[in-house]
This record gives C-alpha cells, structure tokens and sequence, in this order.
C-alpha cells in the first residue's frame, strides 16, 4: 500500500506541474515575443535618433517601449510567482518523500533483523510442522512466501522513492535556478525602463519648445478624426436609408399579396362589398429598428451574427504593428482627444488588410491619405491612413483581403494605420475585437 501511495503521489504531482508547466510556456512563449518586440523598437529609436526632425516619432516609439517594457516586466513577475509556488511545491515533495523513504528503510530494516534472527530452513520447517492441522500448516507456509515477496517489494519501494527523490531534487534545483535567472534579468528591465522614461521626458521637454507646431498637429488630428466620425455618419446613414428602403418595399409587396389573398378569399365566401374592402386593405407596415433593419436579409443577419461571434479572434488590421495609442480620451499637452478606434504602428508601406467578410461601403480621401469602411452586417469596420487603395465602393471582400497599403507621415517617417470598429448603436474599443499578439 505504500508504494502504491507514491506512486500515486508521483502521478498527481506530474499532472500538476504538467499543468503548471503549460503556463509557464505560455509565459516565456510571451516574454520571448516582448524581447523581439522591444528589439525591434530598439533599432527603430536608434535610426530615429540620427535625424533630429524625427522627435514625435521618438517620443512615440518611446512610449510603445515603456509600454512594452511594462508589460515584460508583468510577464517576468507572472512567471516568479509561478516559479514560486513550484518551489513551494516541490520542497513539500522533497520533505514527503524523504520521511516516506526514512519509514521504509526502518521498516526495512526490522525486516532484516527478523529475517536474520529467523533464517536457519530448520526453525522455517519446524514453524511450519508445529501447526495443529494441516490447513494451519499451508497458512503458515504462505505467510513464509508472502513475508518474502513483501520484503522483496519493500526493497523495490526504496529505489523507487530514492530515484524519485533524487529526481524531484534536481527538479527543485534547477527551478531555484531559473528564478534566480529571472530576478536578474527583472532588475535589469526595471533599470532599462526608468532610463527610457528619462528619455521620454527629455523628447517630451524637446517638444514643448515646439509647441505651436504640436498643438497645430494636433489641431490637424482633431480636425482629421472629426472628418473620420462624419464619414462613418454618413455611411451609416446612407447603409441604413437603403436597408430600410429595400426591406420596406418588400414589406410593402408582403402585405399587398396577402391583401389581394384575403380580397378574393372574401369574394369566394360572398361577403358583402365593404368587407372585401376591408380585405383588401393592405396592413401597416411595422416600423423596424436601424439595427434591425441593417440584419433584416439573411445574409446580413449571417454576417451579424458571424461577426459577433469572431469577438476577440478577428485578425489584425496588419500583418505586423503595435498600439500606439489606444482607444478612449486621452491629452497632449493640454489638447484633449477622444480617440474612436486604436493607432497602430507598423512598417513602412505595409499591407492593410479586412479583419472580415463584408463589403466596402466607402473610400474617401481624407487630408491626402484614404478611408475605407467596411459593412459587415450591422457592424462596420473602417480604416484610415492608406496611402493607396485597391478596393472600391459595393465590392465584396473576404477576411485577410489586402485593401491598401499604409501610409508614412513624411514629417516624422512614423507608418500608423487607424482601426475602428462600429455597430449601428455605439462606438465600441477595436482591441477587444482582435486577437491577442
């Protein structure tokens, strides 16, 4: 039964950390992904730094570093709680394990004074003889066999809980290890960030002696989105007074039928000229809601519900990016902004891509740089800041379909697209729609 009780201690402890051990791949799968990332800021900032007309994209990539750097560090925390409790964890098995295997070599060893005291084959075959029958006789006789079988299986009991003692202990150092490696390695990304905030601060004190050209950037952006939140109107408007018009022609068309159906239902039972009147009267048609009459079709409301239903899996706008800054209100310098979607940053003249099946409903140029929305559904996704556009108005697109390429500031050399995600009710945060990174 003891060996039986490590073995079983040995299954649920694998389970354990095997669960314990995805989690921590998935962490370090993470924070690798964080360090390439950071990298690649890295090389950005350093080719930034050499033309000093490129200050607000420093400060920019500043802020994506911070941000990253941040979140490393959260990454790095996680997986040294994680490494924690494993230590934790492990220590506990060490300590059962090393009193399991204390009892069983005492045990084992009473066995063997015993055995020692008791191993002439006379006294065995006197033991056996001295049975007042035969049954007691084949009793004692089995118990000779099982006293050795078990002291056999008491023997195998020690390798076992010794090779798995031996084992866990390796385990315990390496972990104890890694999280020494890790606590180094979090001492240096809390120093890293507080130098990139100095930095940040010294780009931001930079740019406040250009001031008037901020707030002008800033003026022009305000003045930008407010060009983006009219389009969007517009489209939706424009979506919304042909839904509405197709569905209520059918509607129409509906009741007229079934008006001439009642009509001449009416004349075959004989029914006075007032009544067929009244059966041919078309009935009113019920007034539908924008949201649902933009679901109104079975496609539309296929397309709805798909879309809804991809919530937190759509893929990203581009193939590579950033958030720059994220959705809601936000200030610069005094300036307040209220941000409709999300900026992501990218590489240079890379391809803008539909997050889903839909169908364009507008390409505008806004401020020398392209705006296309997209319907899917009664949801609608748009995408500003292309600097050519290979789509066109009422045309059909798949998910991951290129539609534009995206456009670089000449000012500051920054590549950002502009994302949003609507529905006919209320502006909704973009990122809570798209995959993790």
């Amino acid at each position: 039964m003891k060996f039986v009780k490590i073995v079983l201690l040995l299954v649920l402890t694998v389970g354990f950390f095997s669960a314990r051990a995805q989690s921590s791949a998935e962490l370090k799968r993470r924070r690798i992904e964080l360090t390439n990332e950071l990298e690649s800021l890295k090389r950005e900032l350093q080719e930034t730094q050499n033309n000093k007309k490129s200050t607000f994209k420093q400060l920019n990539i500043l802020k994506a570093q911070i941000s990253l750097r941040e979140e490393k560090i959260n990454t790095v925390n996680s997986e040294i709680r994680l490494l924690s409790s494993q230590i934790n964890e492990n220590t506990n098995t060490v300590h059962t394990l090393q009193e399991q295997l204390d009892q069983l070599k005492k045990e084992y060893a009473a066995m063997i004074v015993f055995a020692y005291h008791n191993q002439s084959a006379y006294n065995k075959l006197m033991f056996v003889f001295a049975a007042k029958d035969f049954n007691q006789a084949y009793k004692r006789l089995k118990y000779l066999q099982q006293f050795g079988n078990y002291r056999e299986r008491q023997a195998q009991s020690i390798q076992g809980t010794q090779k798995v003692l031996h084992v866990k202990i390796n385990q315990l150092d390496r972990t104890k290890n890694e999280k020494s490696n890790l606590l180094q390695e979090q001492q240096k990304e809390k120093e890293t960030l507080g130098k990139e905030r100095n930095s940040q601060v010294a780009v931001a004190e930079d740019l406040s002696k250009q001031e008037g050209a901020l707030k002008k950037q800033q003026r022009a952006l305000l003045a930008q989105r407010k060009k983006v939140d009219q389009q969007f109107a517009s489209a939706l408007r424009r979506e919304i007074a042909e839904a509405r018009r197709k569905a209520e022609a059918e509607a129409r068309a509906e009741a007229q039928r079934l008006a001439a159906i009642a009509a001449e239902k009416a004349r075959a039972e004989n029914k006075s000229a007032a009544e067929i009147a009244i059966a041919a009267k078309p009935k009113p048609i019920v007034r539908k809601t924008d949201s649902e009459v933009l679901s109104s079709t079975p496609e539309a409301a296929k397309l709805s519900n798909d879309f809804l239903g991809n919530k937190g899996r759509l893929p990203w706008p581009v193939a590579t990016g950033q958030i720059v800054q994220g959705f809601g209100v936000y200030y610069t310098e005094g300036i307040r902004n209220d941000n409709q979607g999300i900026d992501i940053r990218t590489p240079a003249n890379s391809p803008v891509r539909a997050v889903f099946d839909g169908e364009v409903s507008n390409v505008v140029d806004i401020s020398g740089t392209y705006l296309v929305i997209i319907r899917h559904g009664k949801y609608f996704t748009g995408y500003l800041n292309l600097r050519s556009v290979s789509v066109s108005s009422g045309q059909k697109i798949n998910t991951r379909q290129t539609i534009g390429t995206a456009a670089t500031d000449p000012a500051t050399g920054e590549t950002m697209v502009h994302f949003e995600v609507r529905n006919v009710d209320a502006v909704v945060n973009p990122k809570t729609w798209l995959a993790p990174q």
